[in-house]
This record gives structure tokens, sequence and C-alpha cells, in this order.
């Protein structure tokens, strides 16, 4: 049985798991007007916080380029895929297209090298196997070779086929019955099983595998082979990640080792406090938004120590100007079957004297090896993963993800707040938030929620200076981002949050795309009732991704924290009816049932500041106050 994967926020014992059927719960819908339930605190003292990581599902509309009809011609040995020239889909040289794998760099754990295949539950389009039926086991993704062509070969040429394999790494663990599995079509058109992967390996190492091709039915001219995944079919909930596959003759199960020394972990942001922000913001100071170190590590894959040479720049991809360009004087040893966080650099900062509108900071490392020398594989170049880089954005935004989602985040409560703080160098103006909305379990497309920009209370957010209703989207393709424009932008000055408030929860919900590779989780706060939280210290490493876009002009000046004596609220609370408010300017006062449904409109005349409620009945109620430049939402307790 499938679970989710919950983490609590209090450092008790962790929960039994809980079945998909029993987690999976309807709330039902929720009027619009309830979205300003922002500021409200939803019940008591909770014993457990109910925030969780749930398995990204990318958008619904996400497609993908149909598989040629043309059989292409056959392939030669030796056949080698690192996966290191790919981005986001397999290489059509090598690979059919349409079976749903993703090449990524972020959710493996100690690669053999940069990039690995990820088999994630997610169909070619994008969306689910199976999406509508949670506990669905079958096929989902598969990797499919081209025609080989292996006519008039035999088993006394000793072909193998290897290759590296990892469960979960930071994504979900494939349960016992999941599985991934190698097949070699033989000259009946048949797919044959020859290996399944056990339920018994390590999640945080990759094992590589040798399988030998000797059936006489396997040698023809159109041979092929692939790889299968077995799991849930309702979503990215079983992950198994592929990498090295190597296909050759001549070879034995001692043949484990390859002359090559590649670049793996990707590499650590530019700045020191964001992943993007602002060209303006950044100017200010660039000394000391700019990193002091960036890194990345290398892993040799031989048997004997070998040389590399650091070679390390950063250009500007818009103008084209090169900000450094570094190679260390002399070569350093690494030692046989090792990795090493060998590649450290302190980066140049961008000149304050820049002049251009926006940047696109590339930090690229380039080992120099001597891989391309006698090389292990004939006719493969292995310095084909000697090369990493990052990109950081400099334009109008900020942000803490580096773009692309592990996970996706949701609480399993109601009316739940998540804020992210943001700190400035200058005033500015927030005028949109950008978010990578992902479904969860069904399609919540057009379900209302709330945005808000908030300012600072004693590094906590403090009194909304913005909120509004807006309607769920996704975006059109995987890590790609939403953007809300503020119908109120806001003028802020040295600490400021952005969020957002979930409305509904379970499969009637949504989700954030989050980044578990971020390392400014400190920044992100949630309130699920009962005070505002750090994940970083409940053990939830990560940031949801969601930024402010700056600039423009403010529709309203807005200097810091309101004085509590102008701020809209009535008192006192619980109340037997008799409200009172100290907000000379207070023109509406609505009062609504929890269910959104309008029970009072007043509009205070002038001086008013004292209204009757005495003939509603005792219980909980919103009320939504204005001064006719802003709302609020407050609760209030009724008793008589």
């Amino acid at each position: 049985m499938k679970h989710f994967f919950t983490l609590t926020l209090h450092r008790q014992p962790a929960p039994h798991p809980t079945s998909l059927a029993r987690v999976v719960r309807f709330y039902g819908f929720v009027g619009w007007s309830l979205l300003s339930f922002f500021l409200l605190i939803i019940g008591n003292n909770a014993a457990f916080a109910q925030l969780r990581l749930v398995p990204v599902t990318p958008p619904l509309d996400y497609k993908h380029s149909p598989a040629a009809s043309a059989r292409p011609a056959a392939l030669g040995l030796p056949f080698f895929d690192d996966f290191s020239t790919a981005t986001n889909r397999p290489d059509p040289a090598l690979w059919q297209s349409g079976g749903g794998v993703y090449i990524n760099n972020t959710l493996p754990l100690n690669h053999p090298s940069v990039n690995v295949a990820t088999f994630d539950g997610l169909n070619g389009n994008g969306v689910p196997y199976g999406l509508g039926t949670p506990l669905g086991n079958q096929a989902t993704d598969t990797l499919t070779s081209l025609p080989i062509n292996l006519a008039g070969r035999a088993a006394r040429d000793s072909i193998y086929i290897s290759f590296y394999w990892q469960r979960r790494g930071l994504g979900e663990l494939p349960d016992e019955e999941d599985s991934l599995r190698l097949q070699f079509l033989n000259d009946r058109n048949q797919w044959v099983t020859v290996w399944k992967g056990p339920d018994s390996t390590s999640t945080t190492t990759f094992t590589q595998t040798f399988i030998p091709v000797r059936d006489p039915a396997f040698f023809h001219a159109g041979f092929q082979f692939r790889f299968e995944a077995f799991g849930r079919a309702s979503g990215p909930f079983d992950m198994w990640h592929l990498d090295y596959i190597y296909l050759n003759q001549g070879r034995s199960m001692r043949d484990i080792y390859i002359k090559d020394i590649a670049v793996r972990q990707a590499v650590t942001p530019y700045l020191k406090r964001y992943s993007a922000m602002p060209l303006k913001q950044y100017l200010v100071n660039p000394a000391a938004e700019t990193t002091d170190t960036i890194r990345t590590d290398i892993v040799n894959l031989f048997n004997n120590f070998n040389f590399t040479t650091l070679r390390f720049s950063v250009r500007d991809e818009v103008s084209g100007q090169v900000i450094q360009n570094f190679q260390e004087p002399a070569s350093q040893s690494i030692g046989s079957l090792s990795s090493q966080p060998k590649m450290v650099v302190k980066p140049t900062p961008l000149p304050a004297t820049f002049s251009g509108e926006r940047a696109v900071l590339r930090s690229k490392f380039d080992i120099l090896t001597t891989d391309d020398q006698n090389p292990s594989i004939p006719t493969i170049n292995l310095r084909r993963n000697d090369t990493i880089s990052g990109v950081t954005v400099l334009d109008n935004y900020y942000a803490y993800d580096d773009g692309t989602a592990e996970y996706a985040i949701q609480s399993g409560r109601q009316y739940t707040r998540f804020m992210m703080r943001f700190v400035l160098n200058k005033p500015d103006v927030v005028s949109a938030i950008r978010m990578y909305l992902v479904p969860y379990l069904t399609d919540a497309a057009n379900q209302p929620f709330a945005i808000a920009v908030m300012s600072n209370n004693q590094g906590q957010p403090g009194t909304v200076l913005t909120q509004q209703s807006v309607l769920l989207q996704y975006p059109a393709g995987r890590n790609q981002f939403v953007e809300f424009p503020l119908n109120a932008r806001v003028a802020v000055s040295d600490t400021f949050f952005v969020g957002w408030t979930q409305i509904q929860v379970g499969n009637e919900g949504f989700a954030v795309g989050f980044d578990k590779n971020s390392s400014f989780s400190n920044q992100f706060l949630f309130n699920e009732g009962s005070g505002w939280y750090g994940t970083d210290r409940q053990g939830i490493r990560g940031v949801p991704m969601i930024r402010p876009v700056m600039g423009g002009t403010a529709t309203e000046i807005i200097t810091g924290v309101e004085d509590a004596a102008s701020q809209l609220e009535v008192y006192p609370n619980p109340s037997t009816g008799l409200v009172s408010w100290n907000n000379q300017f207070l023109n509406q006062l609505e009062v609504l049932d929890l269910s959104g449904r309008r029970m009072l409109d007043i509009r205070p005349h002038a001086g008013q500041q004292q209204a009757d409620l005495s003939q509603l009945a005792d219980g909980f109620y919103l009320l939504r106050l204005s001064d006719g430049k802003r709302a609020v939402v407050q609760k209030l307790i009724i008793r008589k």
C-alpha cells in the first residue's frame, strides 16, 4: 500500500503511515469570499502540524513530441549514454521518444555523472498514467533504445549491458511490489524481461549492474532494449533513477571500471542570499550580494588515480560580457573510485557600473582531463561530462529556488498561510507574484485562493499590505511559473513577506512546487492556526517556488506597520453582540458565517464607532472591515 510522504513539525514519534484512501478526504467547496480569511487563526493548540510534502504532478496540458512513425536506421556498437548532454528528455539520436522519463540533475543522490534519467510515474504528456485511480499499479515510464544491429553476433562475442540505478533519491520510495525492469526485444518482436530491480537496494547510492546478451534470439538486426517501471499509476509516487548505460562486445562482469572523471553535483548559487534577485537591488552592493564560494564536485570512476585542472568562468549571456575567467595554475590529483568537492572558486562580483537592464550570469566549471585519450569506450569521448554550469538571473524578481521542484507542498488544514521573507537593499514596489502551481491527485484549475504581501513584525509576518483572490492556473510545462499581477501594487522597504493561503485540502486542494535542494529554507514560514513556524528547524528543508516581481509605481504608498489604534478591527472579542472600533474611517462592516454567507451589511455613518450584532445567534463569524482603501477580515465570537 502506498503512503503519503508526511512530515510532522513537532518532535513527536512518527505516526503510523496512513493509506492514500484514508488520507485523501473531501472538504467541500469554500466560497471566494472566505479567501480574505487570510489573517484568521483557525482552531486552538494543534498537537501535530499538518504540513506535508507531496509528489510533484506536472501540468495537465504539458505536451511532448510524438514518436516518429518512420523506423530509423539501426545503430551499431558501442551504445553509451550518461545523459550528460541531454536536457529534460533523452537524446533522440539514441532513444525512442514518448517514454515519459525525465532527464534531470536534482532528483538523484550520489550519481555517477551529471544528469540521470528519472522514472517518475508520469507519461509523455506530463500527467499520471492513471489519474483518478489512486491505488492502481501498472507499467508507467519506459526508456527504449533505437534499434541496434546485432545480426551476425553470438554469445562468444561476450556482449554485456551495464548500468547504474537507484531507488528514490530525493523522490518517493517505491513499494515492494513496484519494480524497474530491463527487457530485450527478440527476433519474434517479443519483449523478454532479463532483469528486475530488487527492493532491498540502498536509496542513497547507485548500484552498478551487468546483464549478458546470450540468447540467440537477441542477435538480429533490429535488437532493442528498454527499461520499464512498474508502480503506482496515479502520480510520481515511485521513483527510479538510471545512469551510465553501456552496451558493447568484449566485456565481462569484471569490466566495472571506466577511465572517466566526471562532474556531478549542481553548481551552488552565485548569490549569497538568493538564487535570483532584481538587478537594481544587486547593484546597490554587488560584493555583499555575491557568495564567497561557488562549488560542485567531481567523481573518478576509474580504479586508479588521475589528474584534473580546474577552469571556471562567469559570463553574462545577455551582453556577452565575460565577468571572470580562471584556471588553476597546476593540476590536482583525484584518488581512484572517489568523489571529492574539489571544485571551489571565489566568484568575481558584477561591476557596480554595469549598465544593462538585466543579466543572466552563467557560472561554468570545465575540468581539463585526459578522458579523451585512450578512452575506455572506443569512439566515445568521455570529456562530454567534464562541464557543468549554473545560471543566475538578475532581472526584476527575487527567488530562493533553483527552478526545479523535487516535491510539492500543501497542508492538511484549511486556511494554512505560507509566507516567504525577502530583504531589500533599497525601497521598491511589489507588482506581481509568480508561483509554480501543480495539481495534486485532481485538476483544481480555476479554484480560488488568496495571495498576499505582508509587512515585517520582528522577523515574522505582520500587517497585511495587500491581498487578493485569484483563480488557480497551471503553467504550460514542468517547472514553469504563473504570474499573478497585484491589483494594488505595494511599496515596501527593508523586509517584507509574500505568500498564499490554502483554502481547500485533500483531493480538492492544490500544491506549490517545492525545491528540496535550496539552502535558503530559513526564510520560509507557515501558520496553520497556532502561530508562525519556521520549517527549517522542524526538519523540512527547502523552499516553495514563489517569487515576488518588483518594479513599477505603487498603487498606495505604505511606509510601515500601522499604529494599532488605526487598524481595522473591532472589540471586545468574544462579544455579547455590541462591538466597537477606533478607526473613524471605517465605512463598511460585513458579517459572514463560516460558509461565506452574508448575514449583515452595516454602513456606519460619520462618527459612528459602535454596532449592535446581538440579533445573531451565538457562534463564530467573519467580519469583513473596509475603510475604502483596504479591507481585512477578523474572526469574531458572539457569546451572550
